[in-house]
């Protein structure tokens, strides 16, 4: 009888693909809001008078890398990833969405105000107001979505265990990447449409967000009444959550080949999305208006193939081997990115496009793996954990890369505005594919000696 009951829900295609639905256009907005910065990095570093805010491209990578402060060195996401596994997805993803909603408006607020040229002195440096406050803004922004990502995460392990689970994760991912896609590409638009506005993409970015928190009750509503036709007394997780178990987790050797190769990966690409739009303009020759759109084109690409490849693990498996591939294409990328006479736009068009596919073949089996490797009533706390090593890099490399632009790579002076040589830079995002393949591949020889069912198919016949 609790079986026939249960499945009304967990076993319903449109209930499970209806919630899917629901919390990926949340992260939709998130992620839009995440990358809307990146296109305007021109505007950012154009002079004061001139409409922009006037900073370095050290003060655009610090602003950049403010995304992880919270999280990194406040422990907030493992903080977040406890609160998940003790309280549930529905109470911590509101949470999260709440953070979120409160970061932007901060953000928004300090970039729409000059505060009058103030400055405050911080760590040895004078910082200005705009930059003080939208980093802050920012900061805590991070720390909501990086929670919700793990939420959701767990949300989709919960609907759809068993079933098309990777999937649903590329789905889910693709979704975000849409959001990054959009931020990338529409932005400049928008803030050409205002004037060269910098706050007013911001603030229609709040607004967005404020949708994607409705859609997230809605999601809310569904889950409870899935808990309530269960008809059990239980609480989320099935066990109680001890702070042992963080133990058990980081003393797994595949927890960590994990949480390395999704640091190393993921800071050869979101870094990168980040000073991509400049990279056009300074080595490809595009317009500041136009800069946003061949990177655009790598998180569409993400809307058909992380879904493929992620049905491809469930019915087919080789997760492992996947990763290993991704990892190839990504240091062969970076590395024609790199050379200096490769500087036709349709060379960058035809990079944006493999780097894509390696930003789909990745992800779409590496989130499934976590499942098989750690016990699902820790899996939000393992979530965080990965996503707190992977935030040392989203914070590490932006400031990095925004360093080694200030001090190696200015060739000119343009309008006010630094001319770059990127080729430092595409050396540095190389590195980390580099090392990315070699976990990769200790990766796969972990999951043949422990038997994880990396290459092994997601959905259970």
């Amino acid at each position: 009888m609790t079986k026939q009951i249960q499945r009304k829900l967990s076993e319903s295609k449109a209930a499970r693909w209806g919630v899917l639905a629901l919390v990926s256009f949340t992260m939709l907005c998130g992620y839009f809001i995440t990358d809307m910065m990146a296109p305007l990095q021109d505007l950012l570093q154009s002079p004061v008078g001139g409409g922009g805010l006037g900073w370095t491209g050290d003060e655009y990578g610090t602003f950049t890398s403010a995304y992880g402060w919270f999280n990194v060195f406040f422990l907030m996401l493992i903080f977040g990833g406890m609160i998940l596994d003790k309280m549930g997805v529905r109470f911590t993803g509101l949470m999260a969405t709440i953070i979120m909603l409160v970061g932007v408006a901060i953000k928004w607020f300090g970039v729409s105000h000059d505060f009058g040229g103030a400055v405050f002195r911080l760590f040895g440096s004078d910082w200005g107001y705009p930059l003080l406050v939208a980093s802050l803004g920012y900061a805590l922004f991070g720390v909501g979505i990086e929670i919700a990502g793990i939420t959701v995460s767990k949300i989709i392990v919960k609907w759809f265990k068993g079933k098309e689970m990777a999937l649903a994760m590329g789905l889910e991912m693709a979704c975000a990447r849409i959001g990054t896609g959009l931020a990338i590409g529409v932005t400049p638009f928008i803030s050409r449409a205002f004037g060269n506005s910098i706050s007013m993409p911001v603030f229609l970015g709040l607004i967005l967000l404020c949708i994607g928190f409705l859609s997230f009750i809605v999601f809310v509503v569904m889950d409870k009444r899935h808990d309530a036709e269960i008809e059990t007394n239980e609480s989320e997780p099935e066990e109680p959550f001890r702070f042992h178990d963080i133990w058990s987790i980081v003393s797994l050797k595949g927890f960590w080949l994990i949480a390395l190769l999704c640091v190393l990966f993921y800071s050869a690409v979101f870094p990168f999305l980040k000073y991509a739009p400049n990279l056009m303009i300074n080595k490809f020759g595009i317009t500041p208006e136009l800069s946003g759109i061949i990177p655009a084109l790598l998180p569409f690409g993400n809307i058909l193939l992380t879904p493929f490849f992620g049905n491809l693990y469930d019915r087919r498996g080789k997760g492992a081997t996947i990763m290993i591939i991704g990892s190839v294409m990504l240091v062969f990328i970076h590395l024609m990115f790199s050379i200096a006479f490769l500087n036709n736009w349709i060379i960058a068009l035809c990079l944006i496009i493999l780097l894509g596919i390696a930003f789909s073949l990745v992800p779409s089996a590496m989130w499934p793996s976590v499942p098989k490797i750690i016990p699902e009533n820790k899996l939000g706390t393992a979530y965080a954990l990965i996503f707190w090593v992977q935030n040392w890099g989203l914070m590490g490399v932006p400031l990095l890369i925004g360093k080694v632009l200030d001090k190696y790579c200015i060739i000119d002076m343009v309008e006010g505005k630094p001319a770059y040589d990127y080729t430092i830079p595409m050396l540095i995002f190389a590195s980390f594919g580099i090392m990315a393949l070699g976990i990769s591949i200790l990766l796969k020889r972990e999951d043949r000696i422990k038997g994880y069912g990396l290459e092994q198919p997601n959905i259970k016949k």
